[in-house]
């Protein structure tokens, strides 16, 4: 099992991103969580990561912080749940926001990300409710520790098509390529990096 790495970005392109370590580079799929947090490419981060092996593929995801990763862990012991969910889950909306939908009951909310329908989203609430506080209270909360970041210096011009990135990166979290489009066109993209966009698209996806 892959717990931990720590290496310098060679490469992000949300959601996923090249980490070399030693010479060796590791793929690794982040929740854009996760990509909030990530300093400049070359430099060199810690992130806290899960294995999930399959008899096609060896998938490696990566967290900020141990607390979103032990959440990630529960959530894909869920009937239903598996990692592509989860990835999305944790992507759409913050730990803390989550708890507070599981507390509260409220599928409604829970129905705004991609794949998730009535009927996962009540199942969510159920099986998640009785684990949440051991999850959240043996890690801290989502807001706590954050992403280690070692040696972050210099700057990196964001990518030309920074609205492209975004709808691409919105799409392989799960949304339809129209229903991405369409929440991009939702928000004002002047001046903003393909991950302020996607941040300001999926907050207005669950707020609304």
């Amino acid at each position: 099992m892959i717990g931990r790495l720590r290496g310098q970005v060679v490469w992000k392109q949300a959601p996923q991103l090249l980490i070399d370590v030693n010479g060796v580079g590791y793929e690794v799929e982040a929740t854009m969580s996760t990509f909030y947090t990530l300093p400049l490419e070359n430099s060199e981060i810690i992130l806290y990561t899960h294995l999930v092996v399959r008899e096609d593929a060896q998938l490696l995801y990566g967290f900020a912080s141990e607390a979103e990763r032990a959440m990630f862990r529960g959530l894909i012991k869920i009937n239903g749940v598996g990692a592509k969910m989860a990835l999305t889950i944790l992507s759409g909306m913050s730990i803390d926001d989550f708890a507070r939908c599981i507390r509260d009951g409220d599928s409604s909310t829970l129905t705004r990300l991609p794949g998730v329908g009535k009927k996962t989203a009540e199942r969510l609430i159920i099986e998640m409710r009785d684990r949440l506080d051991k999850l959240i209270t043996n890690v801290g909360s989502g807001s706590g520790a954050g992403l280690a970041t070692i040696d972050a210096s210099g700057v990196v011009a964001p990518r030309k098509d920074a609205v492209g990135d975004a709808v691409s990166a919105l799409a392989a979290l799960g949304y339809k390529a129209a229903e991405a489009s369409r929440m991009v066109r939702a928000v004002k993209t002047d001046g903003l990096d393909s991950e302020a966009i996607i941040r300001a698209a999926l907050q207005a996806t669950v707020i609304k």
